[in-house]
């Protein structure tokens, strides 16, 4: 399959080495033309070896022709990127977000506002397919591939369209009932919170921290579960159906599997990749899982009558860090435009 990767980041430089390794036709694209090369590595339990990508530097080559388009980048690239993928949007394509954050009907409705008119579809799912960090610029390290990818399409009509050429690429890939039942599965806006607001002291104190490892305490976790209690509530509250991929699977060894299998933290903290350098302000982790999942959540939440003490006050406190009111100013129902009365009538 001809497959489109979008963006420079540790997931698209996975996806542009892996999916070529899998024999699909991969264009990779990104918008530092300076860093985009032929030639990347692939590590992972098999071995290292090099593997033999196409690079583009216009985003019309990279499209053209492409049955998938893969976009891996945080949420906060997702506006400039349906902005540069506008005039390039044909019939029949399918852009597929990994994590989403409820881009699939940001970046449809700016695509469309520019005049595009094409049958296409969004997809979005609740991780990225690898656990991966590069190591290099040229080097993608994948700890894990997913096993289970619960993914929503908009629009829903476009659904089993969009899944016979999403699943081409990515067999793990499993049904949701709509692109928000998609965004409501973002492990992101879950673990990643928590994580840093709570290990923020040794995060600014120590060069590295592995808030996955040492940063992953009992007092944490039970934060963890009771902010996923509410996202799933949620989803309820919504009439979305279970399985909802509760985080705690995520730290079992032996129970349901998650979205990486099971006894995969374990690899993650054994790998050592996500010991690293996180500046709270700056980090994905705040400006996407933050800004945009979790004032998502929230909105979601208090729209759907759901009590949500945990991912409110969590939000204040990434408002804190930040400056900012991020409650008002992120990605939520309101800002997007999304504010009937009727709940029906947003879903």
């Amino acid at each position: 399959m001809k497959i489109a990767v979008i963006g420079g980041g540790n997931g698209a430089l996975a996806a542009a080495v892996d999916l070529t390794a899998q024999g699909h036709e991969v264009r990779h694209w990104r918008r530092n033309t300076g860093a985009l090369t032929n030639s990347l590595t692939l590590k992972d339990a098999d071995g290292e070896r090099s593997v033999s990508v196409r690079a583009h530097e216009e985003m019309e080559e990279a499209l053209k022709g492409a049955d998938l388009v893969f976009m891996p980048d945080p949420a906060f690239t997702q506006a400039d990127n349906a902005k540069r993928i506008a005039p390039h949007l044909a019939d029949g394509q399918v852009v597929f977000l990994a994590p989403g954050t409820f881009g699939s009907y940001v970046m449809s409705k700016i695509i469309r506002e520019a005049g595009n008119r094409a049958d296409f579809a969004f997809a979005e799912t609740g991780t990225l397919p690898w656990l991966t960090r590069k190591h290099g610029p040229t080097t993608a390290a994948i700890t894990a591939r997913a096993t289970r990818l619960p993914t929503g399409v908009y629009p829903k009509k476009s659904s089993a369209h969009a899944f016979g050429v999403i699943r081409k690429a990515f067999k793990s890939i499993e049904p949701v009932e709509d692109a928000l039942s998609g965004a409501l599965m973002n492990a992101g806006p879950i673990i990643h919170p928590p994580l840093i607001l709570m290990n923020a002291g040794p995060l600014e104190h120590f060069e590295k921290w592995d808030i996955h490892k040492e940063g992953t305490q009992p007092s944490i976790r039970r934060v963890t579960d009771a902010l996923d209690a509410e996202r799933i509530a949620a989803r309820e509250a919504l009439g979305y159906k279970a399985p909802h991929f509760p985080l705690a699977d995520h730290y079992k060894f032996d129970g349901d599997e998650w979205m990486y299998g099971r006894k995969v933290h374990k690899k993650l903290t054994d790998s050592n990749d996500w010991r690293e350098r996180i500046v709270l302000t700056e980090h994905r982790y705040m400006r996407e899982d933050v800004e945009y999942g979790l004032a998502f959540l929230v909105s979601v939440c208090e729209r759907a009558g759901v009590p949500c003490p945990v991912a409110r006050g969590l939000l204040a406190l990434g408002s804190a860090v930040l400056g900012r009111d991020l409650r008002r100013e992120g990605r939520t129902l309101e800002n997007l435009g999304l504010v009937q009365a009727d709940l029906k009538a947003i879903l």
